[in-house]
């Protein structure tokens, strides 16, 4: 059994917005052992729609469908239903009651056009919405070609209103996988992606059990386990044995698991040393700081920290010699680490990371020097300064020299 996900709304196609209902909802089918195979965007056309519902039909058993239940012209997608499955449109009266009963709590008259929000193909049936204005639409599609119907679910595309409506109003509806889906999420930094991919050989092979996919999001590097099986049991097996392969292979490049960015890991060691950290900040402009203090508990190891675009910041707030500044530059590496003593003095810490500036990149030039800035650690028994090079999307470039500052403290702190 499979399914496939549809999400309706010009907003989607045009980028003004992103669609977060059809991964919630991709993960919720897997709690139920349904693999699925396809994602499809479509935009507020009807004849788009009745070819996608076309389409979806033939290849999945289910089609869950987000967004375009609404009043507006716009809304298409019970129109879309009908005329995929060849039938009209018809009044259901307790849904208009519903609609029209969400406008008299609020104490406002409804427009005509909301009773449109009760007209559901002919054969289908309503599904409840307790959150708002839009009830959704079950419908079962007989396939020619198959023993079974193909069953679509269509619900609102406002989040909170579509989550209550799958859990209370469709899951039970759903026959369960023959199989359990489980999937585990490994962070890494300190490589890219095709030298991840080397490093870890044939456990990212096609076909292989568990599945190893790659993605990566501003420099970190995250192995997505996906196991199949006939229980959770069975499936906890196969992703804690691809799990400790993976450590074994990937060795320090692993910092966390599912949500944790490198910021968790540093606060984690911090604790576990009972040590205390500051930072200076030019480049970055507060983002350590901003990522630092985010983390839950950092207000015990975490002592605060300096921005310093300026050199005028550099010596007044970090003590940098105004001689330093001028024979070595803002960005250097003798910048970076007097910074990061001058933030440890000031703070009185255990440990001080710095970042510096970097020039601005020019795209259109292709003779000009590659960007770099510089990172450093200091603490009482020595310092590091790493050199960053900002190749790539130059969007992502604070995110990343963030990232490679607090790697650099947390390799240390685990004598990597």
């Amino acid at each position: 059994m499979n399914a496939e996900i549809i999400s309706v709304g010009s907003e989607l196609t045009g980028g003004a917005k992103l669609d977060t209902n059809s991964q919630w909802l991709s993960l919720e089918l897997a709690e139920i052992g349904i693999s699925v195979i396809a994602h499809t965007t479509i935009a507020d056309d009807l004849a788009a729609m009745v070819n996608a519902f076309h389409m979806a039909s033939i290849r999945s058993d289910i089609v869950l469908i987000t967004g375009g239940l609404g009043p507006t012209l716009d809304d298409l997608t019970r129109e879309a239903m009908a005329k995929f499955a060849g039938v009209e449109l018809r009044m259901h009266p307790a849904s208009l009651e519903h609609v029209q009963q969400m406008f008299a709590r609020r104490n406002r008259p409804m427009p005509e056009r909301n009773t449109m929000q009760a007209m559901f193909p002919a054969g289908s049936e309503p599904l409840p919405n307790p959150r708002g204005t839009a009830p959704g639409i079950w419908m079962e599609y007989p396939r020619p070609l198959h023993d079974t119907a193909c069953k679509f679910a269509a619900m609102p595309g406002v989040p909170s209103e579509m989550k209550v409506m799958f859990r209370q109003q469709v899951v039970s509806r759903l026959d369960r996988g023959d199989k359990v889906i489980r999937r585990c999420r490994i962070n890494c930094f300190g490589v890219g992606e095709s030298q991840a991919e080397e490093i870890l050989g044939d456990l990212t092979a096609r076909g292989r059990d568990p599945d190893v996919g790659i993605t990566v999001h501003e420099a970190t590097i995250t192995l997505r386990i996906t196991a199949e099986g006939a229980n959770a049991d069975q499936c906890r097996d196969k992703i804690d044995k691809t799990r400790a392969a993976i450590v074994n292979r990937m060795g320090t490049l692993v910092f966390g698991e599912e949500d944790e960015e490198i910021e968790h890991a540093v606060v984690r060691l911090l604790h576990q040393r009972r040590a205390s950290l500051s930072t200076a900040e030019s480049g970055t402009g507060g983002l350590l700081a901003h990522r630092l203090s985010g983390v839950t508990g950092s207000e015990t190891c975490y002592k605060g920290g300096v921005v310093v675009p300026t050199n005028a910041a550099k010596r007044e707030l970090c003590y940098v010699e105004p001689e330093m500044l001028t024979k070595a530059g803002p960005i250097s590496a003798e910048v970076a680490q007097a910074l990061a003593e001058g933030c440890l003095k000031r703070f009185k810490t255990d440990f001080a990371i710095a970042v510096t500036e970097w020039q601005e990149f020019d795209p259109d030039d292709p003779l000009a020097p590659v960007p770099a800035s510089f990172v450093a650690l200091a603490h009482k028994g020595g310092h590091r300064v790493e050199q960053v090079q900002h190749f790539g999307d130059p969007a992502i470039a604070k995110s990343r020299t963030a990232k490679v500052a607090l790697n650099l403290l947390r390799l240390h702190l685990i004598g990597g």
